[in-house]
């Protein structure tokens, strides 16, 4: 909960589902319990008749700043009441599929889903964002996968589809970020408009999926996703959650956890980021 709050705002009107997320003291930061209710929330919108298409956004300053590591990067445990802990690696894949099959509802859902970034769309913002349908973002919001310089892999891996093997290959294997205005130029994102702009650009392109029929919108959106099926996208999402529990085991990984123990999450964060300096790739 944010301040008393619902972590999910939902709202219909004007033929769209408008879902909010709304933890903006944590910048958004993705807990189970977000998961959870975002999950129920877009299934909610599909089977809503009113519903022609959804915007997903953020309250406050970011996008999102990626996974909740408060929560993650606490000591593996090991199994509780005969269920499964993370301490194996097969544990930890496991859980990282669960995870996984919640954000996949922006995909296979038959409504299309626009994502409307602003601020920081970093590490699991990303596996949000690019799972969506449509990138809208601010000129100046910024996408990149920091986690990727110690922590592990991606659980989600639109990227390769999205902008080719050579960018993802550049911004995923330095963990750099790219700005609105050149994501748009690799393909990462739709349109960039600038901030005061954004909720405008969204709104404008909302409407018009309104106009159109359910039942087409369903067809054109599952018939290009069904393409990316037979590109081997599930396949790959699937070796996706597998890779980072692999890259969970790299000795940097458990560096950055030891570090998140002793000396607090943001001491880490900078550890981990401060040789890249600001971490922009400018094109």
């Amino acid at each position: 909960m944010s301040d008393g709050e619902p972590d999910i705002l939902y709202e219909i009107r004007e033929g769209a589902a408008w879902i909010t997320l709304n933890r903006p003291a944590k910048r958004n930061a993705l807990s189970e319990p977000l998961m959870e209710l975002l999950n129920q929330r877009l299934w909610e919108a599909d089977e809503d008749n009113r519903v022609r298409c959804v915007v997903l956004r953020a309250a406050g300053p970011d996008f999102s700043s990626g996974y909740d590591l408060q929560r993650y990067d606490q000591p593996i445990p090991g199994q509780v009441d005969h269920k499964r802990g993370r301490a194996k690696f097969d544990d930890d894949a496991w859980a990282q599929e669960k995870a996984q099959r919640l954000r996949m509802a922006l995909f296979d859902m038959h409504k299309p889903v626009i994502a409307q970034v602003h601020g920081r769309c970093l590490a699991g913002g990303t596996d949000l964002a690019l799972l969506c349908d449509m990138v809208v973002c601010a000129d100046d919001a910024q996408f990149g996968f920091p986690p990727a310089r110690s922590q592990g892999s991606l659980p989600s891996h639109m990227w390769l589809y999205l902008v080719g093997p050579q960018w993802a290959k550049r911004l995923l294997l330095t963990g750099d970020s790219i700005l609105g205005t050149d994501a748009v130029k690799i393909g990462l994102a739709l349109k960039a408009v600038p901030a005061d702009q954004l909720d405008h650009e969204v709104e404008a392109l909302a409407a018009r999926l309104a106009l159109i029929d359910a039942d087409l919108l369903s067809a054109n959106k599952r018939i290009v996703n069904i393409g990316l099926e037979l590109m081997g996208m599930r396949t790959l999402q699937r070796m996706a959650a597998e890779m980072d529990a692999r890259g969970h085991l790299a000795s940097s990984r458990a560096e950055f956890n030891e570090t998140v123990r002793t000396e607090g999450l943001k001491e880490a964060v900078r550890r981990r980021d401060a040789p890249f300096g600001d971490g922009i790739v400018r094109l």
